[in-house]
């Protein structure tokens, strides 16, 4: 398994901001489905302020950029999708250029693996 962290805002607003987290209480079993079939494992979103970091462990040859495409082919998936895009935005170190939405972060510490 590898894991995987990832980063994005929300939008500074307040009542979009406990309606986005209101809508993860209750997220749609496609994506929920979707994201099981990819192999993806212990996802878990953390929320500061506006800013959100996501973790999850997926399998060895998992590829964010090539199995999101896989995911997002469902209709249900593409809609929910584009419904959280409407509560979300790009972090600054996004590069929009790729595509990149949800931006991927360095792994600088493992205490697993630390000596």
């Amino acid at each position: 398994m590898k894991c995987f962290a990832q980063a994005l805002d929300l939008k500074n607003d307040p009542k979009l901001i406990a309606e986005y987290k209101e809508w993860h209480t209750r997220v749609w079993p496609e994506v929920l489905n979707g994201l099981r079939e990819l192999g993806i494992r212990n996802m878990r979103i953390f929320l500061m302020g506006t800013h959100l970091f996501m973790y999850y462990e997926a399998p060895d040859g998992f590829d964010p950029a090539r199995d999101y495409q896989k995911y997002a082919q469902h209709p249900r998936v593409r809609e929910w999708d584009q419904f959280m895009r409407g509560f979300q935005q790009r972090v600054a170190e996004a590069r929009p250029e790729t595509g990149e939405w949800w931006t991927a972060m360095e792994l600088v510490f493992d205490l697993e693996t630390a000596k």
